[in-house]
């Protein structure tokens, strides 16, 4: 189900990427015209995993998630998005998500709070209680996450639960 949400939230993306890089050079916008902090008003976000911590050590657990996200942002704070990834036993899964990101110091407007809430799918086997309320193989859950930009690219680091620490990388699209 949620697999499916994940694979139209990325043909957007894409649909979109694609209108961007059709453009003639005559629409593109000067670079005096672009925006001194693109982070703040480009309208989509891809990301994928750099480095996973786990807080306890299992010998089932994975630490490369292979994360692919995309977001979709509605206004400044309010976002969508939807990710694949392997979870922490190394099982395709899928997340389907909206968030309020939050930028509580006005010095340092790059760096951001952000929460995100939705349903993850993928936990199977003997694995489906190591997600609470898995019980239908599909389970709402609560992400939260430190992020800082530098012009485009930005890293966020994500708490997934009481698991542990994902370390991801990313960039804005206009």
């Amino acid at each position: 189900m949620s697999f499916f949400a994940a694979g139209a939230v990325a043909g957007a993306l894409a649909g979109a990427v694609q209108a961007q890089s059709t453009a003639s050079p005559d629409t593109a916008p000067a670079a005096s015209d672009r925006p001194a902090e693109p982070w703040r008003t480009d309208r989509f976000y891809l990301e994928t995993s750099v480095h996973t911590v786990h807080f306890h050590s299992d010998p089932a657990h994975v630490n490369n998630q292979k994360l692919i996200l995309g977001e979709r942002n509605i206004t400044e704070q309010w976002l969508l998005g939807a990710s694949v990834f392997d979870n922490s036993f190394g099982q395709r899964s899928e997340y389907v998500y909206g968030g309020w990101r939050y930028r509580p110091f006005e010095r340092a407007q790059p760096f951001y709070l952000k929460i995100s809430a939705g349903l993850v799918h993928g936990y199977k086997d003997q694995y489906r209680d190591k997600i609470p309320f898995n019980h239908s193989g599909v389970a709402p859950v609560i992400v939260p996450s430190l992020g800082y930009c530098f012009d485009r690219i930005c890293s966020e680091m994500v708490v997934f639960g009481g698991a542990g620490l994902l370390w991801t990388i990313g960039v804005t699209i206009p």
